[in-house]
Parts: C-alpha cells; structure tokens; sequence
C-alpha cells in the first residue's frame, strides 16, 4: 500500500491574550448594537422591558476615544445598598472594543487577586469578568432591552457623590 501524506497548512494559534482580545472586540458589538453608550451624554438611563428587571446604564465620562460606564440592574445589595450585579466598563471607541474593569463595586482586580499577580492570573481573571459581560449582553438583548427602550432618567441624571468624587 501507498502511504499518502497529505499537508495541511498551519494556522497560527490564537493565544489566551488574543482570545481576550477578541471577547473585548465582540462585547463591543454587543453592547453598540445594545445601547451604542458612545453617542450617549454622562448621566443615568434606565431600560425597562415588560416582564424583566429593569437595567440601568450609567454613563460616567465621555473621553475623546473612550466611554466610561456602570452597566447595572436597579436592584441593590442589602448590605452596601450598591447595584448589584454591577459591572464598571470602559468603551475604546478608536479601537472597537469594550473591557469590564471590575464587576462589583468595590471590587478591583487588585482586591480580587492582589497587588502583584502573575500575568497568567491577571488574563484568567479578565476573561472571566469579559465572558460574564459578554453572556450578561446576550441576556439583555434576549430580555428585550436595547435603545428603543432606554430612556434618560432626569431625576437620577447626576452621579451619586461617590461616584462623581471615586471618577471625577
């Protein structure tokens, strides 16, 4: 019998640090198609969909290239009376990519796995918080929630006071 080797060409290998990229890249289609939070003025806005908890976006800061978010639902934590779950992101709109920075208030990366982790730990920990961010997304457009049901809320539209002095 004839031995036929047949080659196939190699693809380069995406890499956990391109993975992550790549989640940041599809969670800023999710949350554009979503809310598009970069058009958005700083201020409060609430999503309210017959049937499903209500969501609040809070825009905190509009840069020249980056938006700066709390993406939360209206309920609060009994014992912080913070929202909760609650996830702080930063939108690079040059870039088209969209990074949780830490997902409870609270609760930095620093908190989480210490001042000086190894990088590994450091990746493994931004998956997780960018793969929960990624499913939340999914969840709220599943929900209905999206710009047709965003609405300015002019009663909450300035930042609570430690919010405005924790980022401005």
């Amino acid at each position: 019998m004839q031995n036929v080797l047949t080659r196939r060409p190699r693809l380069p290998a995406l890499g956990r640090f391109g993975w992550l990229m790549a989640l940041y890249a599809e969670n800023h289609g999710r949350l554009t198609r979503l809310f598009d939070p970069g058009k958005l003025a700083p201020g409060r806005y609430l999503s309210e969909v017959d049937g499903a908890l209500s969501v609040r976006l809070d825009v905190l800061a509009q840069h020249a290239y980056t938006t700066e978010l709390r993406l939360s639902y209206t309920m609060l934590d009994p014992a912080t009376g913070e929202p909760d779950p609650s996830a702080y992101l930063r939108l690079y709109r040059d870039a088209g990519q969209v990074e949780a920075t830490h997902c409870y208030v609270g609760r930095r990366w620093q908190d989480v796995i210490g001042m000086f982790p190894p990088p590994t730990e450091v990746v493994d920990h931004r998956m997780r918080m960018n793969t929960f961010l990624g499913k939340w997304l999914q969840y709220l457009h599943d929900q209905g929630h999206g710009l047709a049901t965003l609405r300015g809320n002019p009663d909450d539209a300035r930042l609570d006071r430690s919010e405005a002095g924790a980022n401005g």
